[in-house]
């Protein structure tokens, strides 16, 4: 293979690794190109513009070791629900590469979001692309698509960022209205992402029927079999001391 020519986007940035001269591409003896490391993680991150992958300011100092996580751990009701999101984030890359998620549920206020956003941020932060949406937010975001010009985002390419991430975290699942485009939209995402075996993270205030009436049979057969079951029992902590739970 050739070597990249000095427009290739690669450019952009130095190398991670500093091997590479930034392009991408390691030049061999005989002027023969051959990918560097870098060259997938930055794919990945290509592959993820576009898409919201920021953690939310409210909660980007939560920490296992910090209140509410840490009052959580100690409180018998949320103790079990902590130690699986720790044990999921012990493992995340094993958990990732398995396409193996997490279904946080229980009442409004209990820490789900709170425990959520930690396995995103530690995903962020260990390099993995990640997608954070609500559900309403989603939807809508997937609406907007319907009305882009020419050349911007379209509907595929936002539905393929959004089915190739390494992990799509969705916040409150049930929250919007049912429709047929909505159950439509939510079983085409799901079962794009399990058929890849990509996880999925979703929090949920409604138990198991009611899933299933408000999203669909198929998609909540679907994200049993990705996913693991956690329940977040407790008071809705919204009304105490603990501004940051969901």
């Amino acid at each position: 293979m050739p070597a990249i020519a000095r427009s290739e986007p690669f450019r952009e940035q130095a190398c991670p690794l500093g091997v590479c001269d930034g392009s991408g591409w390691i030049l061999g003896p005989e002027d023969v190109a051959r990918p560097c490391e870098c060259r997938g993680e930055r794919l990945n991150r290509g592959r993820s513009r576009g898409i919201s992958s920021v953690i939310p300011p409210r909660y980007r100092g939560a920490s296992f070791d910090r209140p509410p996580v840490s009052d959580m751990a100690r409180d018998l009701q949320t103790k079990i629900a902590v130690n699986e999101v720790r044990a999921y984030v012990g493992d995340l890359d094993a958990r990732l590469e398995e396409g193996r998620g997490l279904w946080l549920f229980g009442d409004t206020g209990t820490g789900k979001t709170t425990l959520a956003m930690l396995i995103s941020k530690a995903a962020l932060e260990a390099g993995r692309t990640v997608a954070i949406y609500s559900l309403p937010k989603l939807l809508a975001r997937i609406r907007r698509t319907y009305d882009s010009e020419p050349g911007s985002d379209s509907y595929l390419s936002f539905f393929e960022r959004l089915t190739s991430v390494d992990l799509l975290h969705i916040d409150d699942l049930g929250a919007e209205k049912r429709s047929d485009w909505v159950l439509e939209q939510l079983y085409a995402l799901v079962n794009e992402r399990y058929e890849a075996q990509r996880s999925i993270l979703i929090t949920t205030n409604l138990p198991h029927p009611q899933l299933e009436e408000q999203i669909g049979s198929r998609t909540v057969s679907r994200l049993t079999q990705m996913c693991d079951e956690v329940e977040v029992r407790g008071d809705d902590r919204r009304y105490g001391r603990y501004e940051s739970a969901a």
